[in-house]
């Protein structure tokens, strides 16, 4: 069983009724009070350009592991010290509780200094929220084998200087700890994971390279990012071994106001890895459409390419997107093969929210050969 996540934003509800032009303008009924401010704020262009830009909105999300979810989303941009020469910095937070009694608390930055000489980039996460686990490698069954709960903990840092232009290198972080786990509803034939039955615990320290020229790393229009990473786990449970991360993305604009994006990524790891620790295919960036974890194996690899029309050439704030996607997991039981890559593909909209930033929101509707996926997020998927 696929999950499909469908997530609706109150926000949505602003940017139909916040003045997409003059005549669709003439169509929705004019907010008044504090919610048309907030929505001019919001969506209007800035006094002075260099102004940072916040936005926080409720969300309303509903999926099978967790019944209706109620949320809070909060982003945050800006140019370092006010200086537009400067790459777009970005932090978000996303809080959530669910009617399953289910919580958590996400952040997630991108900032850079001065002149772009640092690059702090990294997450953090603290939830208690159900993960599907079909099994590991490709030959997992459709069937989810049984939903894991437990109280999850992700810190996640990359702290990078600038050696050459655009060429950034420093240390990565990665922790990572999973207990209190319970198996609910698993079928009869269940077989727990070998590795991280109970829980994990995981430290790991690695070195990161990254070459990256891209000015607005929320809507790349032109550029190359290309990530290199190795991180070592050896502190925590007893769990040993290192993990690989390969992150290349290219940006091309084919003519005026449309990109042509396209990623290949792969993740690989050696050692005994906990099932948490392995790569996971899915998500709301790389292969939508597939949940987060439907397959996970020792590797994961995987590519995209996305045409974006950002906006259309008959509204200043609408635009469209139309993606494919091909990926695979292997591991010891099931090496690579050119022949099991999974497709994926969709289509989406855009809404520009921010036009002295050009940060759209998107709303993708992707499709699998197991089912089909909707996203809701500020800010392109790759």
């Amino acid at each position: 069983m696929l999950n499909i996540l469908t997530k609706v934003a109150a926000v949505f509800l602003l940017l139909h009724g916040g003045g997409l032009s003059s005549v669709e303008a003439q169509e929705v009924p004019e907010p008044s009070g504090f919610l048309r401010n907030y929505i001019g704020k919001v969506l209007g262009k800035s006094a002075d350009p260099v102004d940072a830009k916040f936005i926080s909105y409720p969300t309303l999300a509903y999926t099978p592991e967790t019944s209706l979810e109620l949320g809070i989303s909060s982003l945050y941009v800006y140019s370092a010290k006010r200086d537009l020469s400067n790459r777009l910095s970005e932090m978000k937070s996303f809080t959530f509780y669910t009617l399953e009694n289910q919580y958590g608390f996400w952040l997630y930055h991108a900032i850079y200094t001065d002149q772009n000489e640092w690059f702090l980039y990294g997450r953090a996460r603290y939830q208690r929220f159900p993960l599907f686990y079909y099994g590991i490698g490709r030959e997992s069954p459709s069937e989810v084998q049984s939903v894991i709960d437990g109280q999850y903990i992700l810190l996640r840092e990359r702290v990078l200087r600038e050696t050459l232009p655009s060429l950034y290198v420093g240390l990565e972080l990665d922790y990572q700890r999973l207990n209190r786990v319970e198996y609910v509803n698993a079928t009869d034939d269940f077989i727990p994971p070998v590795i991280g039955t109970d829980g994990s615990n995981n430290l790991g320290v690695g070195l990161g390279v990254l070459y990256d020229n891209i000015h607005n790393a929320m809507n790349p229009r032109k550029g190359l990012y290309s990530e290199w990473a190795f991180l070592r786990y050896g502190i925590g449970d007893g769990s040993d071994f290192t993990t690989y991360i390969v992150d290349n993305r290219i940006y091309r604009s084919v003519r005026e106001n449309t990109v042509l994006a396209a990623q290949l990524y792969g993740q690989f790891t050696e050692g005994s890895a906990p099932f948490n620790m392995l790569s996971l295919m899915g998500g709301e960036s790389l292969m939508r459409g597939y949940y987060l974890g439907r397959y996970r194996d020792r590797n994961l690899l995987s590519g995209q390419v996305e045409y974006r029309i950002l906006p259309f050439s008959f509204s200043k704030r609408i635009g469209a997107s139309l993606f494919l996607s091909a990926g695979q997991v292997f591991g010891d039981d099931h090496g690579f093969a050119w022949e099991h890559f999974l497709p994926a593909g969709g289509a989406g909209l855009r809404f520009l929210i921010f036009p002295d930033k050009d940060i759209f929101t998107r709303l993708d509707v992707a499709f699998t050969g197991e089912g089909s996926g909707v996203y809701f997020y500020i800010g392109e998927a790759f």
